[in-house]
């Protein structure tokens, strides 16, 4: 059993600055996180499992327009949607995910459908469209994922090669003021001491050829396992991938005995920093403890506990 249990959520990280976000922007991403975090502590209070918990947080940020993921994702080269997401059980190394996906109203429930009711770790696409609708995922019209401010956010972008990170890029610093928004994370420690962690993102503004970032990918965006940790990743999804960032905090845990602390840190800021890989991670382990690391100016975040720890934040 796992002396108490913990939600903690991030909401992206990058170029986040103080002096651009407006009193009722900010409120707006603080009230967004805490329902993220009240609704799965909901799931954890009463005895539930932490899948469904992070599965729960994860919705709530996905139908808020606010995030990259879900309703907010950002629009590729071609003007559309594609979103990614990735769920992970710390008890059994079972995982789910999906990329490159249309029309899904949350897509970590399709992924948690991939983990329980496949046999498959990763499905993309139309396949994955099409299991979708197998297993009764809700669909959403693309008006339904419509935002002006993320439109208008592609339209500067879409007759030039450049693509954005949702959060960061320089070149558009003035069109991007207050709109640094990003990928979603959950990680989840429950009473019985199992972990989970899951990811969902809409990816890059202006994406090309079906660019595919870390979110999805098992191992580097998300992994869980109950020997050391449940990780959930947030920035230059390239340097996440070619890190194999989650699951190498997991590593230094278990064959270096760091605490979930120290290795986060040293993915976060050497490793990831050597490559100038921008972003940061939250994560929990089984014991409960929960920690939250960003090498960039900014991570929206939050960590709700039974021992009445419960705060959001965004800066350092």
């Amino acid at each position: 059993m796992a002396d108490n249990f913990t939600i903690v959520v991030h909401g992206g990280a990058g170029t986040i600055l103080k002096e651009d976000m407006t009193p009722e922007l900010e409120k707006a991403y603080q009230e967004g996180l805490q329902q993220a975090l009240d609704a799965s502590y909901a799931v954890l209070e009463k005895g539930g499992t932490a899948v469904n918990a992070v599965k729960a947080a994860i919705v709530v940020l996905e139908d808020n327009v606010l995030f990259n993921a879900g309703r907010g994702s950002v629009f590729t080269k071609k003007g559309l949607q594609e979103m990614d997401a990735a769920i992970m059980d710390g008890s059994d190394l079972s995982a789910g995910a999906v990329a490159a996906v249309r029309n899904i109203r949350n897509p970590i429930e399709l992924a948690t459908e991939v983990m329980r009711n496949s046999n498959h770790v990763f499905l993309s696409g139309k396949g994955a469209n099409d299991f979708a609708i197998k297993q009764g995922i809700k669909l959403e019209p693309d008006e339904y994922f419509f935002s002006q401010f993320r439109y208008d956010q592609w339209k500067a972008i879409r007759d030039s090669d450049n693509y954005s990170l949702d959060h960061t890029n320089h070149q558009l610093e003035e069109l991007m003021r207050d709109k640094k928004f990003g990928t979603v994370g959950a990680v989840a420690c429950d009473v019985h001491g199992n972990i989970a962690g899951a990811t969902s993102t809409g990816g890059m503004t202006n994406k090309k050829y079906g660019r595919i970032g870390d979110s999805p990918l098992i191992g580097s965006g998300t992994y869980a396992n109950n020997k050391t940790c449940a990780i959930s990743c947030t920035g230059h999804g390239e340097m996440f991938i070619r890190t194999v960032a989650s699951y190498d905090v997991s590593c230094l845990m278990e064959y270096k005995g760091y605490s979930l602390q120290e290795a986060m840190e040293i993915v976060v800021h050497d490793k990831l920093m050597k490559l100038q890989g921008e972003g940061g991670m939250i994560g929990v382990d089984a014991k409960g403890n929960a920690a939250m690391v960003f090498n960039s100016a900014g991570m929206y975040r939050g960590v709700k506990n039974s021992g009445g720890r419960n705060e959001v934040l965004i800066y350092k």
